[in-house]
């Protein structure tokens, strides 16, 4: 038998953000936990225990995260693992479950992940609910399809200097598109602006373009130099790139583009509304790869559909169906960008993991009803529902948490 509980102490942290880690490296040191305590409290991370020893952990950032028209705190689930020994015995259903009444009990509407395999959070409820992807683009393709005027200056700045001008950059972003978390000041300066022992070799830098006086965009990347037969066949890896503005998205692009003696590109996590499919003259060659990224679970239906704003004034009826979180189960009205209980006949019949699709606008009813995920009672009821969750731009989370 086992039992799920909140962590006590730091060995048991340790010891719980140990069942994730164990499959992807060492188990974490002091200065590790130290810094990771900063931004997931020990009450925010529960514990499996079988005859006393822990054998996996389960934890939830306490997010903000923007939702169409506005933001929600929302539970951004992390470190999520059990031990090989312990494996198809119920312990991540267990954690989950508690991990939600958890996140429920805390009144926050929703719970939000990256998915290490992509079959594993539908059963807890969790939908996939945004899409992103990842270039490869040779450096003799970076040309734009218009001729562009610049208008600001790029300057290379200290990791201190990013801590205060790429915030109110990233906080644009966050009021722009669905999916974006508010990153506290402990998270930028530990997960964002550190510059971890491993990375002395190849540092990120970080470029600020000023307009007119203000910081209006900004650039993580590093270089990795490397040469083939006297000519360069170097890397350039982007880890971020944010405009606050469409003009400050093209020009601080067209900067880390521009940056000499790289053969090759990579980025990753770009949406798939992403400027650069129409700013660049030869967009395929970016050789676009796309993925599921954010996974969403409505943890309390009325509140989250409440949350959130939509297209037009027109109402629909669901009918949802939730193992998982038994509050959740029946008929809700959405009208007026309100939800509410009611007695009214349902339109759509849904699990709430297909909900959770839907909820940021990427993933359409149709295209959820055309793989068999919803049930249209009503005719019509797909199409109005299309019509008031639509949302653009599409939803977009840049960083894996």
């Amino acid at each position: 038998m086992f039992e799920v509980s909140p962590v006590r102490n730091r060995e048991e942290y340790g010891k719980a953000i140990y069942g994730i880690g164990q499959y992807f490296g060492a188990a974490p040191t002091e200065e590790q936990l130290e810094r990771f305590e900063k931004v997931l409290p020990h009450e925010r991370t529960h514990a499996a225990l079988a005859d006393g020893e822990i054998i996996g952990g389960a934890g939830a950032f306490p997010f903000e995260l923007s939702v169409p028209g506005g933001t929600l705190r929302c539970g951004g689930v992390t470190v999520v693992g059990v031990s090989p020994t312990h494996r198809r015995r119920g312990v991540l259903r267990q954690m989950m479950d508690t991990q939600l009444r958890d996140v429920h009990e805390r009144g926050e509407p929703i719970a939000a992940l990256w998915a290490s395999e992509e079959t594993i959070y539908g059963r807890f409820g969790y939908g996939v609910a945004a899409w992103c992807g990842e270039i490869k683009l040779p450096r003799e393709w970076t040309a734009y399809a218009k001729p562009f005027e610049r208008r600001g200056q790029v300057k290379l700045v200290t990791p201190e200097e990013a801590a205060k001008v790429f915030p109110p950059v990233w906080d644009a972003l966050m009021r722009e598109r669905p999916g974006v978390f508010q990153r506290t000041e402990d998270w930028w300066k530990l997960r964002r602006l550190r510059m971890p022992d491993e990375e002395k070799a190849n540092p990120r830098r970080f470029a600020a373009l000023e307009v007119d006086g203000t910081v209006q965009g900004y650039a993580i990347y590093r270089q990795f130099p490397s040469w083939d037969e006297g000519s360069t066949s170097a890397r350039l890896e982007v880890s971020e790139v944010i405009g606050a503005t469409p003009d400050a998205t093209a020009e601080i692009w067209r900067f880390v583009l521009d940056i000499d003696w790289y053969a090759t590109l990579e980025a990753s996590l770009l949406p798939v509304d992403h400027p650069l499919f129409l700013l660049l003259a030869t967009p395929r060659r970016m050789k676009f790869r796309i993925g599921d990224s954010l996974w969403v679970r409505l943890v309390d239906v009325g509140d989250a559909l409440s949350g959130r704003k939509y297209v037009g004034d027109g109402s629909i009826v669901f009918d949802v169906r939730d193992a998982v979180c038994p509050w959740n189960e029946g008929r809700w009205k959405l009208e007026g960008g309100q939800a509410s209980r009611t007695e009214d006949a349902a339109d759509i019949a849904l699990g709430v993991d297909a909900l959770g699709s839907a909820y940021l606008g990427a993933v359409p009813f149709s295209q959820l009803r055309d793989a068999q995920r919803v049930e249209e009672l009503v005719d019509g009821a797909i199409r109005r529902a299309d019509a008031l969750f639509g949302w653009r731009p599409l939803p977009w989370c840049p960083e894996i948490f």
